[in-house]
């Protein structure tokens, strides 16, 4: 039999710890510590997918270089985020608060590549066949491709796949999942990184690709030890913006793509759906212009997307103004604010200003300072930005307007939408002309603000 050790592991952040402790030493979370069993296994119980062979050292410059080979889910917004596609062997995790689409998104995914002639595996550790019967009905995907299993035991599902073979696996979920080397509950910390761990080698040495669901946090993080986002290849979230219809699939982690990719869907009856304009999501502007609104192109992955952005400056019932951003950093307001202090003479230190981005998208470039301070501006004024004009541009604490990423291509998306004018900074003004499109390049805040007069 084998031996058994304790240790102590924070639920939060899966530290490991000699001895109990009233609060985490890693993510200083009190009353997170619990005591768990764990025991190896023995020989005998080691699983027919590992060879236990004895590796072996090889040059660098001796590795065989292959193209990687990826399998299209028919989902061209899925494929975006990946990277391309699916990769053989990969294991990514997707996550998501409840009803967001997980489960009829992969179920939606593994309908189509067994269309293609794919052999796919749908394990379910929380529903019960009919449940997941009665949504691919109500999905009207092809019931007669999709095998099903009901099981929770990593071991015996190993042993299927390595009877069927499936090109594509589907857990759901990771935390429902337990190995049998372990005498821990399922849904523990060592239970969930033993169970990933496991299946993560039977993947990469059977390539197989395997999607697991994983549940959320009360803060929209992935529940379970930080560890589980090390062995994944490609770890997923799927979130809802502030319209319930629509979803957004981002990349948190991605060893076979670019990190910061976007997906775009809208739910329905008929599950999820992919958006093929998604600026047309963040530009449901009312029909009466009104102060403090102005719209920016944001580059997200390998595409540009406008977004509206919103401002609100009144006066401070109390001796402590509020700042406050939602979408963006907390600190960039704060340093915006007195780049427009000094450099353009607006004074804001008595007002309290709220600024958003509209429709729950959160903005990681600097490609949107110009336009946060423009509709801080026209809120503060009370002027009205006209619609068919967008701003793009970084902000330096000189007040220099710098130059953004891809501006030909944000210019030339906005101008597919119908915006008619553009203040941008001068480095990214086109040399030809766009048609319809009149742009007013600028190298300061002070110049921006003498364009914006001129528009408004």
């Amino acid at each position: 039999m084998a031996k058994k050790n304790s240790s102590f592991v924070c639920t939060e952040c899966g530290n490991d710890s000699t001895r109990w402790a009233g609060q985490c030493s890693a993510c200083k979370e009190w009353n997170t510590i619990k005591e768990v069993r764990l025991s190896k296994a023995s020989p005998a119980e080691k699983h027919a997918g590992y060879s236990g062979t004895q590796s072996t050292t090889q040059l660098l410059s001796d590795v065989t270089l292959e193209k990687t080979e990826r399998l299209s889910s028919g989902i061209t917004e899925f494929d975006r985020v990946l990277g391309g596609g699916i990769v053989h062997g990969s294991v990514v995790l997707i996550g998501g608060t409840p009803g967001a689409g997980k489960s009829t998104l992969l179920l939606q995914l593994i309908a189509n590549t067994a269309e293609k002639g794919a052999t796919v595996l749908y394990v379910s550790g929380e529903e019960s066949l009919q449940q997941i019967a009665e949504r691919a009905i109500r999905l009207s995907l092809p019931l007669d491709k999709i095998k099903m299993l009901t099981e929770t035991s990593v071991q015996r599902i190993c042993d299927v796949l390595t009877e069927l073979k499936p090109t594509i696996l589907v857990i759901d979920s990771i935390q429902v999942m337990h190995t049998e080397s372990s005498d821990t509950s399922p849904g523990s910390v060592s239970q969930v990184k033993e169970s990933a761990s496991y299946l993560t080698q039977f993947a990469k040495r059977n390539g197989v690709s395997i999607f697991m669901v994983g549940h959320v946090t009360k803060d929209q993080s992935l529940a379970g030890p930080m560890t589980l986002s090390h062995i994944v290849d490609t770890q997923l979230i799927l979130a809802s913006t502030d319209d319930a219809r629509f979803r957004v699939l981002r990349a948190d982690k991605n060893r076979f793509g670019s990190v910061g990719e976007l997906g775009f869907f809208a739910m329905d009856s008929a599950g999820l759906k992919e958006v093929k304009n998604p600026s047309a999501m963040f530009l449901n502007r009312t029909e009466k212009p009104a102060s403090g609104s102005v719209v920016t192109v944001l580059w997200e992955g390998t595409r540009p997307l406008l977004v509206e952005i919103q401002a609100l400056v009144t006066e401070c019932q109390y001796g402590n103004p509020r700042r406050l951003a939602v979408g963006f950093d907390q600190n960039r307001l704060a340093m915006l604010l007195a780049v427009l202090s000094r450099h353009a003479g607006i004074f804001t230190a008595s007002d309290e200003i709220y600024a958003n981005v509209v429709g729950g998208i959160k903005v990681t470039e600097t490609s949107s300072d110009l336009a946060i301070l423009i509709s801080i501006v026209s809120s503060l004024k009370n002027t009205i930005v006209p619609h068919d004009c967008f701003f793009f541009g970084e902000l330096g604490l000189n007040g220099e307007i710098r130059p953004v990423a891809n501006g030909y291509a944000r210019l030339n998306d906005a101008a597919k939408h119908g915006f008619k004018r553009a203040i941008i900074p001068k480095a990214n003004a086109p040399k030809n002309a766009l048609p319809g499109l009149k742009i007013y390049p600028v190298s300061s805040l002070s110049e921006a603000l003498t364009a914006l007069d001129e528009i408004s």
